[in-house]
């Protein structure tokens, strides 16, 4: 087992002990709000740093009990039993020590903009897309997360050209950041008469919901247009200018909304996918930087990566990123079990960033 860094972990341990303290002693509000935040960040890893120190001098007590010869026989068995039961425990607390020391993603606790878009497959690739926009919906709901679709493009067949919805609730964005990239499919298609596989794909982008306070945009940089919403809607289509296209004129990027009748909450809806979007670009600058010195294999967020096959005829899903193959297929589009797959994408994720932070020999948390 790695060694942790004692000196890091008494520093913390200390930090912790200050701030209690400081808390004690009934500060101004707001610094009370700022002791009280990086209070409750820190107690997990404390606790875990506590309960690994306590169980350190148990076994170093049991395993004296067990070496002593001039002990009682009996009792140095149980010493030596209880000495293995502690050293695994000592394991599993050292685990979590290590996790907790990890470097945070200050986005993982927010929720996300689920961005479901057809790629190659015409008909067949936006009923693909349809699939995955359920499967989240699934899996929004079994975590006790809120759908709200902000943008629909339907396809003529059925399932969408593109579809744009915010899952709220907390972590959400922790379990599902690492779905950004190319979903590829593999079945046959309804109205192919040959019994052919068809190969279709579906491009997914997952964006942490940002606040105004995470990125500085300027009025000036917009440009806001109102038009008419197309599609469906009946008389109110041709009578109202609700739909909102706005305009990021530094960059160039464009996100347009018309799902709702009302003109400002479409504009809401849009400066939110704005956001979302800067931000991410943002992100994906820097990561890109770092490159050279930090390339994960899971968490590039490269959309044009392919992530994950959707095998029908044998009703297994693939993720090529990790190399993990679960016959669930209907489970996993199901929403029930696409949970395993974020779960071995996520300790996948911590390994590597355990190894990188061991190698540089943990740094500061």
């Amino acid at each position: 087992m790695t060694a942790l860094p004692d000196a890091r972990l008494d520093q913390l341990l200390a930090r912790h002990a200050e701030i209690e303290h400081a808390l004690s002693a009934s500060p101004d509000a707001e610094t009370y709000v700022r002791l009280s935040r990086e209070f409750s960040d820190l107690g997990p890893l404390i606790d875990s740093v506590k309960a690994l120190r306590a169980t350190e001098r148990e076994l170093k007590d049991a395993r004296a009990l067990a070496d002593d010869p001039a002990g009682d026989r009996e009792m140095a068995a149980l010493a030596q039993e209880e000495a293995a039961e502690l050293d695994a425990r000592l394991e599993r607390l050292a685990l979590a020590v290590r996790l907790a020391l990890l470097p945070k993603d200050a986005m993982d606790e927010r929720g996300v903009i689920v961005e479901v878009r057809a790629g190659t497959g015409g008909d067949e690739a936006a009923l693909f897309a349809g699939d995955l926009f359920r499967m989240y919906e699934r899996f929004a709901a079994l975590n006790g997360w809120s759908v709200e679709v902000l943008s629909t493009t339907e396809g003529a067949a059925g399932g969408y050209k593109e579809i744009v919805a915010a899952l709220h609730g907390n972590g959400a964005y922790a379990k599902l950041k690492f779905e950004s990239g190319v979903h590829r499919v593999q079945r046959v298609p309804e109205t192919e008469g040959s019994g052919r596989i068809h190969t279709s794909a579906a491009t997914v982008a997952v964006l942490p919901e940002v606040e105004d306070v995470d990125i500085a945009i300027n009025e000036a940089d917009l440009r806001i247009d109102v038009f008419r919403a197309s599609g469906a809607g009946g008389q109110h289509v041709n009578k109202t200018e609700s739909a909102v296209r706005i305009t990021h004129l530094p960059t160039g990027t464009v996100v347009a909304v018309q799902d709702e009748r009302s003109q400002h909450k479409n504009k809401a809806r849009a400066m939110g996918m704005l956001r979302a979007r800067l931000y991410d670009a943002e992100r994906e600058k820097r990561d890109s930087a770092r490159a050279s010195e930090r390339k994960l294999q899971v968490g590039s967020g490269d959309r044009s990566e392919r992530i994950r096959t959707y095998n029908f005829p044998q009703g297994r899903v693939t993720d090529h990123r990790i190399g993990l193959t679960l016959h669930k297929l209907p489970e996993i589009l199901a929403g029930d079990a696409l949970g395993e797959l974020v779960d071995a994408l996520t300790t996948e994720y911590q390994a590597a960033l355990l190894a990188e932070a061991e190698s540089s020999g943990w740094g500061e948390r």
